[in-house]
C-alpha cells in the first residue's frame, strides 16, 4: 500500500464535452475552473458525474457550516463551462469569483448571443460583488470572503461599467501573476499567470475572449507542476499568446506538464479553414511541443474521441486528437470520458509531489488500496485526498448505475468494495497500526 498520497494537484472530472477542473492548493484552499453539471448525470444510464454533488461532498466546511470553495473561475460564459453554477452558489460558499469583462459587454448588449440561466446567475452575482467591494473600499476595508471578485481582462468599454471603479488590486490583465486566493497569500505554492483575454479581442466571439492562464503548483520541497488552461481559444489567439510571451522572454510561463486541450479537443486549435478545406498550422503544434516538459500529458475534457470526423461535427475531433498524440509520449493523451475506459470512466487526477507533476496512474489493485487510504483520512484532510476519493468512486458509482441492480438486490458501493479489497490484501479489516497517508495530527 502506497503511503505517498498527493495533497496538491488538480482533478479533471468526467462530465461529457465541457470543462470542470478542480485545483487543490491546500487542505482548505480549492479553486474550481469552469463547471459542467449535466441534468442527465443523475440518471441511471449515464457515465457523466454530478459534479456539484461531488464538490459539495468533497469541499472543506467553512465557518458558516457550508462547503467552502475558495475561488470559482469562469473562463467564458458558454453553457458547457458554467452549467450548474446557480446550484453551486446555493449549496456552497464561494469566497472569490474570477470574471472577464466580456460578461458585462454581453449583459448590456441586446444583440449579443443569449446567456444561459447559469451564466446570468454568474453575472448577477458578479455585479453584486462589485457593489459589495465598492462599499467595503469606501469604508476603508477589504471585502469579506463571499463578496470578493477579481475582474480579469480589459475591455474597450471598460469605463462604462461599475467594475472600472474598483481599485487595481481587484483587476488583472495579461502579464499579471496572481498568488492570492480569497485573500490568502499562497506565494511559493500557487501562481496563476494570466495570458488572456487580450484587449484587442474584447469584441470577438465569446470563445475568443476565454480567460487563459498557466497555473503552477509547488510542493514543499520545491518541485512544481505546471498546467496550461486555454478555455475555448482557437489557433490565432493561442499563437498570439506564444508569440507575445516568447518576445517578452517569458518562456517559463509557457511551460507545461499538463495541457488541457483547448475547446475540448477542437480542430480549430491547429486547423484553419482556407478555400473550403482545413489547413494544418504546424506553428501552434511546434509551440506546444517546444514548451512541453518531460513526460507532459494532454487531457481532453470531452466525450470519447470519435473514430472519424464528420463535416460540421462538434468537438472532440479525431484529427485534433491525432495531432496531440504526435506531441506527447504514447499513452499521454487522455480523454476524461475514456479514462481509464469508456465503460468505466473516472476522474483524471494530476498530482504534484516530490517527483514533480504527474498523472496518478496505478493498476486496479493499487488504486483500490489508495482509495481506501483516501477514505480513511478524508475526514481529517479535506484536500486532493478527499476530492480524489470522490473522483475515484465517481466512475464506479456510474458503472453501478449503468449495470443496473434490481430492487431487493444488494449492490456494493465503491467504498465497500474498496474496503473488502484492502481487507483481503491485508488479511484484516483493522486499520494499520501506523499512520499512512500525508500530514500529521
Amino acid at each position: 500500500m502506497s503511503s505517498e498520497l498527493p495533497n496538491l494537484g488538480a482533478v479533471f472530472w468526467p462530465v461529457g464535452t465541457g470543462d470542470s477542473t478542480t485545483i487543490v492548493v491546500s487542505d482548505e484552499i480549492m479553486m474550481q475552473v469552469d463547471l459542467h453539471d449535466l441534468a442527465k448525470a443523475d440518471d441511471d444510464d449515464t457515465h457523466e458525474v454530478p459534479i456539484v454533488d461531488l464538490l459539495a461532498d468533497a469541499l472543506p466546511r467553512g465557518t458558516d457550516g457550508k462547503p467552502y470553495l475558495a475561488v470559482f473561475v469562469l473562463t467564458h460564459a458558454d453553457k458547457d463551462h458554467c452549467s450548474g453554477f446557480k446550484e453551486l452558489l446555493d449549496r456552497v460558499t464561494i469566497g472569490e469569483l474570477w470574471a472577464t469583462p466580456r460578461l458585462w459587454r454581453e449583459f448590456d448588449d441586446p444583440d449579443a448571443p443569449e446567456l444561459c440561466k447559469d451564466a446570468k446567475a454568474f453575472q448577477e452575482e458578479s455585479i453584486r460583488r462589485v457593489e459589495a467591494t465598492k462599499k467595503a473600499v469606501a469604508k476603508g476595508k477589504d471585502p469579506d470572503s463571499g463578496d470578493r471578485i477579481l475582474v480579469v481582462g480589459y475591455d474597450t468599454d471598460h469605463d462604462e461599467h461599475a467594475y472600472s471603479e474598483l481599485p487595481d488590486r481587484f483587476l488583472a490583465t495579461p502579464g499579471d501573476s496572481i498568488t492570492k486566493l480569497d485573500g490568502e497569500d499562497l506565494r511559493g505554492r500557487f501562481e496563476a499567470f494570466i495570458h488572456a483575454p487580450f484587449k484587442d479581442d474584447c469584441a470577438e466571439a465569446r470563445n475568443d475572449t476565454s480567460l487563459s492562464m498557466q497555473i503552477t503548483l509547488t510542493e514543499d520541497g520545491g518541485r512544481n507542476g505546471k498546467m496550461l488552461l486555454f478555455g475555448d481559444l482557437a489557433h490565432d489567439t493561442i499563437m498570439k499568446i506564444f508569440n507575445y510571451s516568447e518576445a517578452k522572454q517569458r518562456e517559463n510561463y509557457l511551460e507545461w506538464d499538463l495541457l488541457l486541450a483547448p475547446h475540448h479537443c477542437s480542430k480549430k486549435v491547429m486547423y484553419v479553414r482556407e478555400d473550403g478545406r482545413d489547413v494544418l498550422k504546424n506553428d501552434v503544434l511546434d509551440a506546444f511541443e517546444r514548451h512541453a516538459r518531460e513526460g507532459a500529458v494532454i487531457v481532453s475534457s470531452s466525450c470519447p474521441i470519435p473514430s472519424k470526423d464528420v463535416d460540421g461535427n462538434n468537438p472532440p475531433h479525431r484529427k485534433a486528437a491525432d495531432r496531440y498524440r504526435e506531441i506527447v509520449d504514447s499513452g499521454n493523451f487522455l480523454c476524461t470520458m475514456e479514462w481509464p475506459s469508456e465503460d468505466d470512466p473516472s476522474s483524471i487526477v494530476f498530482a504534484v509531489d516530490s517527483a514533480g507533476g504527474r498523472i496518478v496512474s496505478d493498476d486496479a489493485a493499487e488504486l483500490s488500496a489508495k482509495a481506501a487510504v483516501m477514505e480513511a483520512v478524508a475526514k481529517r484532510h479535506r484536500s486532493l485526498v478527499a476530492v480524489a476519493a470522490a473522483a475515484s468512486s465517481a466512475g464506479r458509482l456510474a458503472a453501478e448505475k449503468v449495470g443496473g441492480g434490481s430492487a431487493g438486490t444488494d449492490v456494493q458501493s465503491g467504498p465497500e468494495r474498496v474496503r473488502d479489497a484492502v481487507a483481503a490484501s491485508r488479511g484484516t479489516k483493522n486499520a494499520p497500526a501506523t499512520t499512512v497517508g500525508f500530514g500529521s495530527d
